[in-house]
């Protein structure tokens, strides 16, 4: 009778000042959780406060709070600041369009934003509910109290620090930045003993300090996964891009027994990526963050294990076993392996960006700096896709946006409609046959030096901001003398191991190397590490599906 009173009283409050969207939302919120919760809509954030005080008063409890972010008077990140003093054990959900995406983000430092959904969230059964079940079951969990975050307290322009909050934000753990310059920062610094020279300062949910924290030792301490619960598995999946991900939902939803492991974040280039717009099934675009997220949540749905910040150094074969050896000395084995480790950006040998990398240099999207790029010239180095979904993306803020891009043109590495949306950004201009030849700065990138790459003239502009896409180098090195790679480090698999119609040497089964099998039999290769692969999310997902297929036939003949 007691948690029937109480469920009663807990409320989920949604509020837009748009009468007809707050009665969508409360429609499809009464439609799921009217029978365990009670829904309460308000048209605008003061009137929202003055309910939820109310509620205080009457004993109450607020489960969760979706907020509209364009709201006239007080607008959604507002509201949820106020809202935070009354019920801080609330979760808070805000509500955005897709071109505030950039505010949204900012709230996760501001409000502790628990997750921001873009409108519209049709169809609910696969936008909203999947994300609201999971932050009441978090709420339950709590106790309904406020819900201790991380705290990192690190220097602006550093290296560490910059690697610390990316590293906690693609793996979706929220965290609130402090410079260590600012008096709360200053505050937390002396909490814990420290001076400020050796930072960052992690403060775990639990209050426990980390000084300069490794990424291993950050994943076990904030909740991820590290530690494997077997010695044995039927598959092991090693690299958590799309590839990865998807061999592992196909895997674990079959029956396989499987773990994938990941040595820094699930999601690969992919998941870096702030706009996905040409992925089958989503015409409106999804971020890869997003992507992530749902192919993260689906593949532990059907029992998948995720080891987070494990670094894959071997590969063994023992009879039927297919051992992987980790950094730390430890392994584990398995009837199989599928090898989805992806590709890195390749490192610009330009003259002083090495030293400038987390300092204004950034490999990838780095969507954690982006807030900080508003009103600035920024500059991307790159003419593929990545390079030009993030010149969107940062074009939203920044005052100017420069793609600096080797070729003649963008066409012969960028997507079609990239291109067009690039042609129609008011503050995006494109500066092909370019290079940078060098990247001035003492503590933070203050300059570029442009080089014309016909004929030779440089030119020095003022920058603060790049962000470098040019080309991919696969991860691979590590499978040195193990399996067989092209000149370039691609793996090489099914129909490449036998041009001549011989299989590789060694190879010493009846029958030829499945389509994505390597050179050792029962490992097989997925995504943008095999060679000649398509480097699209799509193909790499349908190569991970692909790929758990032949593992069972192979199974099904070892």
């Amino acid at each position: 009778m007691a948690q029937a009173a109480e469920a009663a009283r807990t409320v989920i409050l949604t509020v837009d000042d748009d009468p007809g969207v707050s009665r969508a939302v409360a429609r499809d919120l009464r439609r799921r959780y009217g029978e365990s919760y009670r829904i309460v809509r308000a048209e605008s954030g003061e009137s929202a406060l003055d309910a939820l005080r109310e509620l205080k008063l009457r004993g109450d409890l607020v489960a969760v709070i979706l907020a509209d972010y364009r709201m006239p008077q007080m607008n959604g990140i507002e509201f949820l600041e106020q809202a935070l003093d009354v019920y801080p054990g609330a979760r808070r959900v805000l509500l955005t369009a897709y071109a505030d995406t950039s505010a949204a983000i900012d709230a996760i430092n501001v409000v502790d934003l628990d997750h921001y959904l873009l409108k519209p969230w049709d169809p609910p059964e696969e936008k909203l509910y999947p994300v609201l079940d999971d932050l009441l079951e978090a709420w339950r969990a709590s106790d309904y109290r406020c819900v201790a975050t991380t705290k990192v307290v690190g220097h602006r322009w550093s290296a560490r620090s910059s690697d610390v909050r990316e590293f906690l934000a693609r793996n979706q753990v929220p965290y609130r930045w402090y410079s260590a310059e600012e008096p709360e920062g200053q505050r937390l610094l002396k909490a814990a003993g420290q001076d400020g020279q050796r930072l960052p300062l992690v403060v775990t949910p639990d209050g426990t300090p980390l000084i300069e924290p490794d990424a291993p030792e950050l994943a076990a301490r904030v909740g991820l996964a590290t530690t494997p619960t077997a010695d044995f598995y039927d598959l092991i999946v090693i690299g958590g891009g799309p590839a990865g991900l998807g061999a592992a939902v196909y895997g674990a939803s079959e029956g396989l027994r499987t773990v994938l492991v990941e040595r820094s974040a699930t999601g690969g280039q992919a998941g870096q990526s702030s706009r996905i717009e040409n992925y089958l099934g989503f015409p409106d675009g999804v971020s890869g963050a997003q992507l992530t997220d749902r192919a993260r949540r689906q593949a532990a749905k059907f029992g998948a294990e995720i080891l987070t910040a494990r670094e894959v150094t071997g590969l063994e074969v023992n009879g039927a076993a297919r051992i992987v050896r980790f950094s730390d000395g430890s392994a584990i084995a398995a009837h199989s392996v599928i090898l989805a480790t992806g590709v890195s950006y390749r490192q610009l040998t330009a003259p002083g960006a090495t030293d400038l990398t987390g300092c204004g240099v950034f490999y990838g999207s780095a969507l954690t700096e982006a807030a900080s790029c508003q009103g600035h010239d920024v500059y991307i180095v790159g003419g593929a896709n990545s390079a030009g979904q993030a010149a969107m993306y940062l074009a939203r803020g920044a005052k100017s946006v420069t793609l600096l891009v080797r070729g003649r043109s963008l066409s012969a590495s960028m997507s079609y409609y990239l291109i067009q949306q690039i042609d129609e950004a008011a503050n995006i201009s494109v500066r092909t046959g370019t290079v940078v030849d060098s990247a001035h700065g003492s503590d933070h990138l203050e300059q570029l030096t442009l080089r014309d790459a016909a004929s030779g003239q440089t030119e020095l502009v003022d920058a603060q901001w790049m962000f470098v896409f040019i080309g991919a180098a696969p991860l691979t090195d590590w499978l040195d003398g193990t399996v067989l790679r092209d000149d370039r480090g691609f793996i090489l698999a099914g129909p490449d191991l036998t041009p001549e119609g011989t299989p590789p040497a060694g190879w010493e089964l009846d029958r030829p190397p499945y389509h994505l099998e390597t050179s050792i039999p029962g490992v097989f290769v997925a995504g943008d590490a095999r060679a000649e692969s398509a480097k699209r999310v799509a193909s790499a997902v349908g190569e991970g599906a692909m790929a758990v297929m032949l593992v069972h036939r192979y199974l099904e003949q070892s």
